[in-house]
């Protein structure tokens, strides 16, 4: 009889045990993506080099949840990028500098989360562009100008993320300065996306003011000394639309943005060599049209490509001014060899068509945000074979 007793205890126990295990639960994940890049002119000459994360980040992360009943969990990701070449942290040495965040998710209201989150042009608008989906930074727009390739996150971030209403989404993320000077260095974000069977459109707004400016605001400088954002300017003004359209096995897509830096005086550029210096800037203008289209051969089989058209404006302190013309195309082949590995070839040509008085804005290179170094001139060729590998 005590032997039975026993049992049923610890039946009982198990159980228990058992559903507060069910109830929350912590995931390990990860991506490995490693290839060969061959730069057609960078500095002045062919480059040749093993580069991890071209196609998508290299990163591992750990994400759980934890049900605090009444349809409402508490949720966490912590996201770290690597470089599997030398094992090194990614974003500027940052430990967890992809995603960092802690808050709730409730199944009647959405998510709200507090952390160095993605921008709302990352979450809507960029899954409609080619290197924010099917491509990879060798697609991104030049000198990644709108942050569609997720140059920079956002620090000290409040975001919220709407449920699904019939393929409606929407959110927006605030990210403090963190500092006595409130509007120093602070952003604002907003977007939505609507997807109904083949059809999806986005539409997104970011503002960051004063990016780089210190190592505690919303886009700052990193632990390794190098700025964290794609430009540092007194503000960085982007917004834009896209739509993308699926016929049987085709795919198509378009994507405008605009992007508006007020008195810029440097890019992510300023720590490779030879680094385009930008002249004395009241302003510079970048308008991107982005064309592309996908085809799924087989269910472990396609091809994309894509053209870009950017158009940028340079005014000048003294009332100069300056403009350039960038075409931008791009071809990929991608195969899964199983559930978890594919590999890849791709390719992207940038042709820079200089218009007057360009020579001293920074502007006068062609400037693959792929590549090890801006070209010494005003095209650029880069190519690359890899392959990714997800746990």
């Amino acid at each position: 009889m005590k032997v039975k007793k026993s049992l049923l205890a610890m039946c009982a126990v198990s159980a228990i045990t058992s559903a507060a295990h069910a109830q929350s639960s912590v995931t390990l994940y990860g991506l490995i993506d490693e290839g060969l890049d061959y730069t057609s002119n960078a500095g002045g000459h062919s480059l040749y080099a093993l580069s991890s994360g071209d196609e998508v980040g290299s990163r591992w992360g750990l994400k759980g949840t934890e049900d605090l009943g009444g349809g409402v969990r508490a949720i966490f990701d912590l996201e770290s990028g690597f470089n599997v070449d030398n094992g090194k942290f990614g974003q500027e040495g940052q430990a967890f500098g992809r995603q960092a965040f802690v808050g709730l998710s409730s199944s009647k209201l959405g998510e709200l989360t507090f952390g160095r989150q993605y921008d709302s042009l990352v979450d809507f608008l960029s899954p409609l562009t080619v290197n924010g989906s099917w491509g990879s930074t060798l697609f991104a727009h030049p000198y990644d100008n709108d942050n569609t390739n997720n140059t920079f996150r956002l620090n000290n971030a409040i975001k919220y993320t709407s449920l699904d209403y019939r393929g409606f989404s929407f959110g927006g993320a605030y990210a403090f300065s963190n500092s006595t000077g409130f509007a120093m260095n602070r952003a604002e974000s907003i977007g939505a996306h609507y997807t109904n069977g083949p059809l999806s459109v986005a539409a997104a707004y970011l503002n960051v003011d004063n990016p780089n400016d210190g190592t505690n605001g919303a886009v700052a400088i990193g632990p390794n000394g190098n700025p964290d954002g794609s430009w540092t300017a007194n503000r960085q003004r982007i917004y834009g639309v896209g739509i993308n359209y699926t016929i049987a096995p085709v795919t198509l897509g378009f994507v405008f943005t605009n992007t508006d830096l007020s008195q810029p005086t440097a890019t992510q550029y300023a720590t490779l060599s030879p680094s385009p210096t930008i002249g004395a800037a009241s302003s510079i203008k970048f308008n991107n049209f982005e064309f592309n289209a996908k085809y799924q051969l087989t269910p472990s089989l396609f091809v994309g490509g894509m053209y870009t058209y950017t158009q940028a404006t340079y005014d000048g302190t003294s009332g100069n001014s300056a403009k350039a013309k960038y075409h931008q195309a791009g071809l990929m082949a991608d195969l899964n060899i199983s559930k978890r590995t594919d590999v890849y070839i791709q390719g992207a040509y940038l042709k820079l068509i200089s218009g007057s008085n360009l020579a001293g804005t920074g502007l006068d290179v062609a400037a693959n945000p792929d590549t090890a170094s801006p070209s010494s001139g005003d095209k650029q060729f880069v190519a690359r074979v890899g392959m990714r590998h997800s746990f």
